[in-house]
């Protein structure tokens, strides 16, 4: 507390190396590292916040992105897609302000914009799920359930009664572009509508639509349709947490084909020492293959299955370290597995600081 603020800090970063297997593989160290800071006030009736997020993955990751099987969205350099990695988050991941005013006793008006910021579609975002907070790696539903998490330009207007919040957005449907060091210019060409219940402490669901116009910077003339559904259970007991997410979401393609993307994932964290984590995906994809191939843009099925460990050593200050590791299989199409092998497999072992 400040006078009136109340401030927080969070953040993380991961050294990681990076080994993916098959005939698609590659090797890489990296760092995925994200800084958040908040803070709040009464102000008037209500409630008066901002917020900041920040990445050095420009520089720690790099254009490239690192080696992720299967994994596509996005670009390097404007003119080729990423495929079989995973782009770097932005400098500017949030830059936004809030302001609640409460209806009542049980309800609450609330209004968001961010410039970037996250609109209301989809689960929270891999890196804020507490599932999936411990876990290294991007999943490969990414652009199935949460990219639209870094927008720039976005403004929301929403209302919770009791346990129940109802949020309608509008922002700027273009994924960021490869000058991951910017600002982008705001278009709110988009829109999106949630809906979250929380039927119990332990329970929380949402259900979201959004249409993004003109997504991909590759595809500058396909909308998409975007719809979601998850289920996260959230247990504790005696210094022990552990959740579950169950998430699908559909991308459907105008002009295109629907394309569907389902995820469960899970983390078991005991005294604030020992976590385990794992992760299982099937997402249909379409574009495993470049401009050229005979199976350019043909959708494939493809599995992923993933587990992990991390140590925590004991807290002696703000930072808390921790080493840890993580093994995937994937499991493909007989027409993919010429170009990936059979059930390739990868693996990281990383460090991380954690505030």
């Amino acid at each position: 507390m400040s006078g009136e603020w109340m401030l927080m800090a969070h953040g993380f970063a991961n050294a990681v190396y990076d080994n993916q297997g098959g005939g698609r593989g590659d090797r890489k160290v990296f760092s995925s590292n994200m800084l958040m800071l908040m803070a709040d006030r009464p102000l008037g009736q209500g409630t008066l916040g901002a917020r900041g997020m920040w990445s050095l993955e420009p520089l720690t990751i790099g254009r490239k992105g690192y080696p992720l099987l299967l994994q596509t969205g996005e670009t390097a350099d404007g003119k080729t897609p990423l495929i079989d990695r995973q782009h770097p988050h932005d400098l500017f991941m949030e830059l936004a302000a809030t302001y609640s005013l409460p209806v009542g006793a049980e309800g609450s008006w609330f209004g968001y914009v961010g410039l970037p910021g996250e609109p209301a579609l989809g689960p929270p975002a891999f890196m804020h799920r507490f599932s999936g907070i411990d876990n290294p790696e991007a999943p490969l539903t990414h652009h199935w359930l949460d990219s639209t998490h870094i927008s720039f330009g976005v403004g929301t207007l929403g209302y919770i009664w009791k346990r129940v919040k109802l949020e309608g957005s509008v922002f700027t449907g273009r994924e960021p572009d490869e000058d991951r060091w910017d600002i982008e210019a705001p278009r709110f060409d988009s829109s999106a509508a949630r809906v979250s219940y929380n039927p119990t402490p332990a329970w929380a669901l949402q259900a979201s639509y959004g249409h993004l116009d003109s997504p991909e910077q590759l595809e500058p003339e396909v909308d998409t349709d975007r719809f979601t559904g998850s289920a996260s259970y959230h247990w504790t007991r005696e210094g022990r947490h552990w959740q579950t997410t169950a998430a699908w979401g559909r991308n459907r393609s105008d002009p295109g084909r629907d394309l569907d993307g389902f995820l469960v994932e899970t983390l078991l964290n005991v005294r604030k020492m020992h976590t385990l984590f794992g992760r299982i995906e099937s997402v249909e994809k379409n574009e495993l293959f470049p401009e050229g191939d005979p199976l350019h843009g043909k959708p494939f099925m493809v599995h992923k299955a993933s587990a992990g460990y991390l140590y925590d050593f004991p807290e002696r200050s703000a930072v808390q370290w921790g080493i840890g590791g993580l093994g995937s299989l994937h499991f493909l199409p007989d027409r993919v597995e010429s170009a990936y092998d059979d059930t390739p497999f990868s693996f990281m072992i990383f460090v991380r600081a954690k505030l």
